[in-house]
């Protein structure tokens, strides 16, 4: 029996056995087609770790029976490259599975890529990292580019169930898997199919076989060899900044469920400094002046969990991400400040009012500085009518209040007084 791994033998050899990406590679999809139209063109495959990337760049080399080379962009040097070229001219062609594009230096993409061009190599790189986010523009323009979804448990359960009964795989044994521990190395794996067949090989060959000859895996099993899968979170990853993005977006849609479960995800990944700021952000960003006492309370919260530490940081973490899902929300101040600040980078702001400008110096009255400024404190109400816009925008109007909160209610009623004073 062979000594390589597990989730190594269970690689696919044509398209037609790649598990999930059916958004890819099912009949009718642009990979199929490619292998149909026998053309393979150069692409950059991207997308969480254990999705298949470089079982799929083989699976699509061997359906055209097409030679390849795996290199990785790290590891592999320069002269690695030039051989691959030279192999490539011998067979009249070949497939470059470069690992870690993202990582490829410039002196190897630049002898890389008039290759790539004349089609002496057709590049298929793979990737954890987001394409636009990492890989160079000359690449990048270059290439077809394919994001890799994550498997789901269903995609987990056929891998494993094909491990079992395959004759690369683990059919040389008898082995019966509990649906309990079934459903775990599914869901324990977080779509990370190499990491739920690691679980199973270690499962088989570490538990003995019963008075029957055959090995049980039940869920006791399955836990031990997967607990270290449980989680899969880089907080270097293009996952980590998704999960920031939904954080946010769950606290700004109000749903507490969710905003909780990505904190949970978050505090799991151990990234507190990305916690404290996010929920400050989020506290000013989606609150604002809806619930004027979100920022400091936020901020007072942040400053505790910092103090804590985990794991007791997750508890003030808590209670300001419950405080703010359900806060009410108003983005009316800072989107206001933004299109006076448009505005101003524009250039037709005009100059200040006269009677605006600094008159506290001597000779400022000469220059008709301060000159017919009127004093608000001066004023029963501590309000006067008076210009403060510069002329070429005095009838321009930033703030638009909403109505999410008391506060901004308030607001909107002293906001709304000024103005038909200002009209009447």
């Amino acid at each position: 029996m062979s000594q390589q791994p597990l989730a190594f033998r269970m690689r696919p050899t044509h398209i037609n056995d790649i598990i999930g990406q059916t958004h890819l590679a099912r009949e009718g999809k642009t990979l199929h087609r490619m292998i149909e139209a026998n053309r393979l063109a150069s692409m950059i495959l991207f997308g969480p770790p254990g999705t298949g990337k470089t079982s799929l760049a083989i699976a699509l080399a061997k359906s055209l029976s097409l030679p390849y080379k795996i290199l990785n962009a790290v590891t592999d040097k320069k002269k690695d490259m030039e051989i691959a070229v030279e192999e490539a001219k011998m067979h009249g062609g070949m497939v470059l599975i470069l690992d870690e594009v993202h990582r490829l230096d410039k002196a190897k993409q630049d002898f890389l890529l008039p290759h790539v061009e004349k089609n002496t190599l057709t590049l298929i790189g793979c990737t954890t990292s987001n394409p636009y986010h990492s890989i160079n523009p000359a690449i990048r323009s270059r290439v077809h580019l394919f994001e890799l979804e994550k498997l789901t448990p269903d995609d987990v359960k056929e891998a494993i169930h094909r491990a079992i009964h395959h004759e690369e795989g683990l059919a040389h044994l008898s082995i019966d898997i509990t649906p309990e521990a079934l459903d775990h190395f599914a869901y324990s794996s977080n779509g990370d199919l190499r990491g739920a067949l690691n679980g199973l090989e270690l499962a088989a060959f570490s538990t003995k076989e019963n008075e029957d000859g055959v090995i049980v895996i039940d869920l006791e099993v399955a836990e031990e060899c997967m607990q270290k899968k449980s989680f899969s979170h880089d907080k270097d990853g293009d996952a980590h900044y998704d999960v920031l993005s939904a954080f946010q977006k769950s606290i700004r849609g109000s749903d507490v469920n969710a905003s909780l479960h990505y904190l949970a995800r978050l505090i799991e990944a151990g990234d507190l400094e990305s916690i404290a700021r996010r929920l400050v952000v989020i506290a000013y960003e989606d609150i604002g002046v809806a619930n004027p006492q979100a920022g400091p309370r936020a901020l007072h919260a942040v400053e505790a969990a910092e103090r804590l530490g985990f794991p007791e940081a997750r508890i003030p973490l808590s209670v300001a991400v419950t405080e703010l899902a359900l806060s009410p929300k108003s983005n009316s101040a800072y989107k206001a400040l933004d299109a006076a600040i448009s505005d101003v980078k524009k250039g037709t702001s005009g100059d200040v009012p006269a009677h605006l400008k600094d008159s506290h110096y001597k000779g400022a009255e000469k220059l008709g500085r301060g000159i017919d400024y009127q004093y608000p404190h001066n004023y029963p109400s501590g309000w006067v009518d008076q210009q403060y816009l510069p002329d070429a925008i005095k009838h321009r109007s930033y703030y638009e209040p909403k109505t999410n909160g008391k506060y901004e209610q308030a607001l909107q009623k002293v906001y709304e007084k000024i103005n038909q004073q200002k009209n009447n």
